[in-house]
């Protein structure tokens, strides 16, 4: 099989073409404007459907209309068009229905600047919008990643009928590296919830209205119920000599690659360090935490943002461990040196396991 050599941004949409996605409405915003010019390319060579919208609030309500119809539909966007698409969003969630929104973040807050950075965390993981409602995200590192996570995503969007997103930095969309596709595509069928105006579907009814106070009860324990088979079933994480790590760095996007050869020269000075990198940023990988703390002494998170999956790591640790942070922001990007020196000033502070042991063994 032939690799390709093509932007993170461009990835997206050949493999969501490959996946039966046939729908994509989109507004164009740096970083992300080659999301939307590959999907106007390849779209309609598909048999499928481009349409740039008048602003990003229109693009996520034809979304809305696509996926009713059975659709597989798409968007993309960066930080302030997917404030502007937090309430279309819910609504998805909330009728649940299907679709892929790539978020190739920027910085911010406000119209920030066309930096890479991670600030999007919250909005898009937390659930930006009204109510009781979650989105899966999946969070790519590498151009291949930004291919085989939106088939993935478009995979889990129909399973849980729940809006997924691509979370990835403006440098994994930007980026070149070679990719690898599956040779046959998807046929891609309407589901039989689908409204399509046929006697036989005429009948469904695509609502996230519940004036019945119980009703509404009821709707929203049916959507915890998802999620929690979500967090049960579809929580992905790479672990990368953590068997014997003393301390884990944690990270995802762009930062995880800077981490992972950290890690390798740390390991080639003879410190202890492994990388967790978060997949999928909802469902967090908990267990993962978990089991690492077992063992580790201390936990590292860099961000390309002011804590914000921070949060998640220390939620997920529940105190097991200290946790350490590392912060760039603004488009800024920690270097490989920065991040090596703070590893090597905590592994100064920090003592080792073997040391600790025999610490424990001398008061028995």
């Amino acid at each position: 099989m032939r690799k390709q050599l093509m932007k993170g941004n461009e990835a997206i949409v050949k493999s969501a073409v490959l996946s039966g996605c046939r729908a994509f409405y989109g507004y164009p915003i740096t970083p992300a404007t080659e999301v939307a010019e590959a999907a106007a390319l390849y779209l309609p060579q598909a048999g499928g459907v481009f349409l740039q919208a008048e602003s990003e609030v229109a693009a996520i309500n034809m979304i809305y209309g696509a996926s009713s119809a059975g659709v597989r539909a798409m968007t993309s966007s960066s930080g302030p068009g997917i404030s502007l698409m937090q309430e279309g969003i819910s609504y998805l969630a909330g009728a649940e229905l299907p679709c892929v929104i790539a978020d190739i973040t920027r910085g911010g807050p406000g119209l920030g600047n066309i930096g890479a950075e991670q600030g999007d965390y919250h909005q898009v993981v937390k659930g930006g919008g009204h109510g009781n409602y979650r989105t899966i995200v999946l969070a790519p590192h590498s151009v291949q990643e930004m291919a085989d996570l939106t088939a993935l995503a478009f995979e889990l969007a129909d399973r849980y009928r729940n809006p997924v997103v691509l979370m990835a930095d403006g440098f994994i969309g930007q980026m070149m590296e070679p990719v690898e596709f599956p040779q046959t595509a998807i046929e891609q069928r309407p589901p039989n919830w689908a409204v399509m105006g046929t006697e036989k579907t005429r009948g469904n009814l695509i609502n996230s209205l519940y004036l019945n106070f119980d009703e509404m009860e009821a709707h929203l324990n049916h959507l915890e119920d998802k999620y929690h088979q979500a967090e049960e079933h579809d929580t992905r994480a790479e672990e990368w000599q953590t068997d014997d790590a003393e301390i884990v760095l944690v990270g995802y996007g762009i930062v995880a690659r800077i981490l992972k050869a950290v890690a390798a020269e740390a390991r080639a000075n003879g410190l202890k360090v492994g990388v967790l990198r978060p997949i999928t940023l909802y469902p967090f990988p908990k267990k993962h935490f978990k089991r690492l703390a077992e063992h580790a002494q201390s936990f590292v998170v860099v961000e390309l943002s002011n804590g914000q999956m921070l949060e998640d790591v220390r939620l997920a640790l529940n105190g097991a461990r200290p946790v350490e942070f590392l912060s760039r922001m603004g488009g800024n990007v920690p270097s490989h040196q920065e991040v090596l020196g703070f590893v090597q000033e905590l592994a100064r502070r920090i003592p080792s396991a073997m040391q600790a042991e025999e610490k424990r063994g001398a008061h028995v």
